[in-house]
C-alpha cells in the first residue's frame, strides 16, 4: 500500500499542480521526499511568506491554486499574511502545513500550536488530515473550493506520523467540471428595464471581471451599449485602454476625476464589484445611487451598498444574456457624459511625460515603464504610495497585466509575485515595483530569482520614508512622524546577491536602463529616487478640483 504522503502528491497531480513554494521541516520530509519522485517542481523560498505570494500571485494569473508549503510552528505561522492576502484578494490557493505527531498535540509539546484555529478565519476552508484516508477526499475539496467563486485560500494540515501511515483509499479524484448558474430570468428583466430607463448609466468593474471569460463579454456589451466604464485596482485592463468612455481606475479615497462621473451617473452597474477594495462609502455616501449588481454571490449588506437589482450567477454567463437581449430600443453611446471626464483624466496622467527633473516624478516613472513593456508584459506592484500612482496612472491594455494587492494590501508581495509570474509566462517581460520599505520585508527572494535564472525586473521607488504614511500624516496633521529610515546601497546589496544593481542618477535616462536591464540573463534592481512631493501636490489638486458640467 502507498504512504499517504504519496498519495497526496498523486492527488496533486492529478490537480495540475505545477509547482510548490515552500520551505520544507523535520515533519513533512516523507511529503517531500514524495515531491522529489513526482512531475511537480518544488521552488525552494528563502521564507515561508514569499513562498505565500508566489502562489497567491500564480493563481491570480491562472485561475488555478497556487500551492505553497511549510513545516508545523513558526514555519506555518509565517504563511498567515500570505493566506489572508489570497482571502481578501480573492486568489485560488492552496497552502499544505506540516505538524507534530497527533499523540503529542493533547498536551505541551515542541513547537505544537493549533494552526488549522489560526488559519480558519483566514481561509475559506481548513482541515487536519488526521488519518490517511481522508488524503483524496480532503485535496479534491481543497482545490475545489480555493477556485470556486469567489475564489480564495484553503489549508490542509499533515501530521508527520500520518504522511507515514498506509493508505487504503483511491490515490486521486476525479476532477470535474462544475457548472456555475444562470442568473434568474426576473431579475434580467429588472436589470434591462433599468438600463433602458437610464440616461448615464455607468459600470464599475470589479476585481472578478478579469476572470474567467467575463473579459470578453464585457468588452462586447461595452461595444454594443457605448456605456461609461471604470474600474477597481485590480480589474486594471478589463475595458482596454482605447475605448473611448472608459475613465479607468477608482478607488482613491479622496476625490478624484472619476468620482465626478459617479455623481453625474443615475445608474451604477456593479460589475463583480468587491467591497473589500473600495468601499461603497467613497463614491455613494448619501446611499442614494440606482445600483445593479452583478456577481457570482448576492450584494453584502453595506448602509451605501442597497441594489435594486441583483443578478447572481456566472459572470461571463450574465452578460453573455445581457448582450443577447441588448436590441436598438435600449441606448446607445450614453458614455458620451464621461468624455469631459476622461479628457481631465488623461491630461493628469500625461502632465509629466516630459519631464526631466530628478529625483523623478512618479507620473513620469511610469510613463517610461509603459513605454518599454508591451501590452501584455506584466507590472507587479507592491503596497505603499507608488501603489496608488500605479492605479491611478499606469494604463493597463489587458486584464491580469497590472497585479495590485488591494483587498489585504499586504506589502512585500512584489519581489516574490514577480518570481511567480516570471515562470508562468516565461516569454514575457515581467517587472516589479516597490518601495524601498516593501523591497525589504522579502529581498531574501532575490536569491530565489537568481537561482531559478529569473530575469525579473524590480524596480525601487527609494526616498527613505514609509510614503504613504507619511502622505496621510501630512495631509491630517501637517507633518509626518516615525516613518523615516536609512537604506542599504541598493547596487551593492544587489549584487552581493548574484543580481544586477542599478542607479537611476538623471531624469531622462530610465527608459534606457530598462531596456538594458530586460536584455540581461539574471534579475536586475534598479534603484530609483522618487519626488513624492506630488503626493501633496495631487491632493491639494484633488481638494480644489471642481466637477465639469
Amino acid at each position: 500500500m502507498p504512504k499517504a504522503a504519496e498519495v497526496f502528491v498523486k492527488a496533486l497531480e492529478n490537480e495540475g499542480v505545477e509547482y510548490i513554494f515552500g520551505v520544507p521541516g523535520e515533519e513533512n520530509i516523507d511529503f517531500l521526499e514524495a515531491v522529489r519522485k513526482s512531475r511537480i517542481k518544488f521552488i525552494l523560498t528563502r521564507h515561508e511568506q514569499g513562498a505565500g505570494f508566489m502562489a497567491d500571485v500564480y493563481g491570480r494569473l491562472t485561475g488555478k491554486a497556487g500551492v505553497c508549503m511549510s513545516t508545523l510552528g513558526p514555519g506555518a505561522t509565517n504563511l498567515l499574511t500570505p493566506l489572508a492576502d489570497a482571502h481578501l484578494d480573492r486568489a485560488p490557493l492552496v497552502a499544505i502545513t506540516g505538524q507534530a505527531d497527533t499523540l503529542r498535540m493533547h498536551k505541551e509539546s515542541h513547537q505544537y500550536v493549533d494552526i488549522v484555529s489560526m488559519f480558519r478565519p483566514c481561509t475559506k476552508w481548513n482541515t487536519r488530515l488526521g488519518r490517511a484516508d481522508m488524503v483524496t477526499e480532503a485535496v479534491r475539496k481543497a482545490f475545489k473550493l480555493a477556485e470556486a467563486e469567489k475564489p480564495g485560500s484553503t489549508h490542509l494540515e499533515f501530521p508527520e506520523n500520518v504522511a507515514d501511515e498506509e493508505c487504503h483509499q483511491p490515490q486521486y479524484f476525479e476532477v470535474r467540471r462544475v457548472r456555475r448558474p444562470a442568473p434568474d430570468h426576473k431579475a434580467l428583466e429588472t436589470a434591462l428595464a433599468l438600463i433602458a430607463r437610464s440616461k448615464k448609466p455607468l459600470i464599475l468593474a470589479g476585481n472578478g471581471a478579469i476572470r474567467k471569460r467575463a473579459t470578453r463579454q464585457l468588452r462586447l456589451f461595452l461595444s454594443k451599449t457605448g456605456m461609461a466604464v471604470c474600474n477597481s485596482f485590480m480589474a486594471k485592463g478589463a475595458a482596454g485602454v482605447d475605448y473611448p468612455f472608459n475613465l479607468f481606475t477608482i478607488g482613491l479615497q479622496s476625490r478624484d476625476h472619476v468620482a465626478c462621473a459617479i455623481d453625474e451617473a443615475d445608474l451604477i452597474i456593479c460589475l463583480v464589484y468587491d467591497i473589500v477594495e473600495y468601499s461603497p462609502q467613497y463614491w455613494n455616501p448619501n446611499g442614494a445611487k440606482r445600483i445593479i449588481h452583478i456577481d457570482f454571490t448576492p450584494a453584502e449588506v453595506d448602509y451605501w451598498y442597497n441594489p435594486e437589482c441583483e443578478l447572481v450567477g456566472d459572470i461571463a454567463g450574465t452578460l453573455w444574456a445581457l448582450n443577447e437581449r441588448v436590441d436598438e430600443a435600449m441606448p446607445c453611446n450614453t458614455g458620451t457624459f464621461a468624455l469631459k471626464h476622461r479628457r481631465r483624466i488623461l491630461k493628469d496622467i500625461h502632465q509629466h511625460d516630459n519631464s526631466r527633473t530628478f529625483p523623478l516624478k512618479p507620473q513620469k516613472i511610469l510613463h517610461d515603464v509603459r513605454e518599454v513593456l508591451g501590452g501584455a508584459d506584466l507590472l507587479i506592484s507592491d503596497v505603499g504610495a507608488h501603489k496608488m500612482w500605479i492605479a491611478r496612472v499606469f494604463l493597463a491594455y489587458e486584464p491580469n497585466t497590472c497585479i495590485i494587492s488591494n483587498g489585504f494590501a499586504s506589502m512585500g508581495i512584489a519581489l516574490p509575485g514577480g518570481i511567480a509570474a516570471k515562470l508562468v509566462y516565461p516569454g514575457r517581460r515581467v517587472m516589479t515595483i516597490s518601495g524601498d520599505a516593501g523591497f525589504l520585508m522579502n529581498v531574501q527572494e532575490l536569491e530565489t530569482a537568481v537561482r531559478l535564472g529569473l530575469n525579473t525586473v524590480n524596480m525601487i521607488w527609494s526616498d527613505g520614508t514609509l510614503g504613504l504614511i507619511e502622505w496621510k500624516q501630512k495631509n491630517r496633521f501637517g507633518h509626518a512622524f516615525g516613518t523615516r529610515f536609512q537604506n542599504p546601497d541598493w547596487v551593492k546589496l544587489a549584487r552581493a546577491y548574484g543580481a544586477e544593481g542599478i542607479r537611476v542618477k538623471k531624469g531622462d535616462d530610465l527608459v534606457a536602463i530598462l531596456r538594458r536591464a530586460f536584455r540581461m540573463k539574471r534579475p536586475v534592481v534598479i534603484d530609483c529616487p522618487v519626488d513624492y512631493s506630488e503626493n501633496i501636490k495631487l491632493t491639494k489638486r484633488l481638494g480644489r478640483m471642481v466637477c465639469p458640467l
